[in-house]
């Protein structure tokens, strides 16, 4: 029997996405594409919105009604929005996979306050490349040391409207955990002025806004005589609406609790 999915934001860039994901996936099956309320795109055909063909599934606003009828719901929104839809989860009991970026302390506590009802993946990223990623820049990290400074720049589409990006504060913090330091304490986001020489035990972050960038992420680790940079680029939205179909399957055996990438992909531990 197919797993019955809702999709949050399904008019949008990353929705869309989801959309032709879910239903090019053999064990999966469209069941609820939600917009906000006011949306243009509501009583929209979802299959038609996202290129796939009519599919007789009209995009709404009834999260409650949505829920009802689905297995899992694909968060990919706003912060304000996220939080509304997993604590609705958690009253209907309904798995959640969330991609949201730009999630403040609050939000994330009232995350962990669903997941104590609910499954939950929350990741920055979804990409599979992404996350082994993360790995590299981790024993890199351990081998280097303080020997190497160590810069992230990103670059993102000119309509994204966070900075930086999830997936670079995730990669600061994986290597700030790996290098034994507090990102909090220790980051510096973009430089202007005279701001002296580099304190070795900072970690800095540039951003690119432009274009339709989908999504590139470079780390620069740069001793005396040598650089090393460990790159990831994304060239496709499907990456990421891929990782969160699997993540899907995924996340119905769970018990509650807040999962990530890692874990989908067994690299945990």
């Amino acid at each position: 029997m197919a797993i019955r999915i809702g999709i949050c934001g399904a008019g949008g860039r990353m929705g869309r996405n989801l959309i032709a994901a879910t239903l090019e996936h053999a064990e999966l099956e469209l069941a609820a594409a939600l917009e906000r309320p006011g949306s243009s795109l509501l009583g929209v055909d979802a299959g038609e919105l996202a290129g796939q063909g009519r599919m007789d599934l009209t995009v709404t606003d009834d999260v409650e009604a949505a829920l009802a009828g689905v297995d899992v719901l694909i968060d990919f929104t706003l912060p304000e929005a996220t939080v509304a839809n997993a604590a609705a989860c958690a009253g209907a009991g309904v798995p959640m996979v969330i991609g949201t970026t730009g999630l403040d302390d609050e939000h994330k506590r009232q995350l962990r306050e669903a997941a104590t009802r609910i499954p939950v993946v929350h990741a920055a990223n979804f990409s599979v490349g992404v996350n082994l990623t993360l790995r590299l820049l981790a024993t890199a990290a351990r081998a280097l040391g303080d020997d190497f400074d160590v810069e992230v720049i990103e670059a993102h589409h000119r309509h994204k409207i966070d900075a930086p990006s999830g997936t670079a504060l995730r990669m600061g913090e994986v290597l700030a955990h790996s290098l034994g330091r507090n990102l909090d304490e220790c980051a510096i986001y973009g430089r202007e002025g005279r701001t002296g020489e580099r304190d070795s035990k900072t970690i800095g972050f540039e951003t690119i806004r432009g274009g339709d960038v989908v999504g590139d992420h470079t780390v620069m680790f740069l001793g005396l005589g040598e650089r090393m940079e460990i790159t990831h680029r994304a060239s496709s939205r499907m990456t990421f609406a891929r990782g969160a179909t699997r993540s899907a399957v995924w996340v119905r055996q769970q018990p509650p609790g807040i999962y990530d990438m890692e874990d989908v992909l067994g690299l945990r531990g």
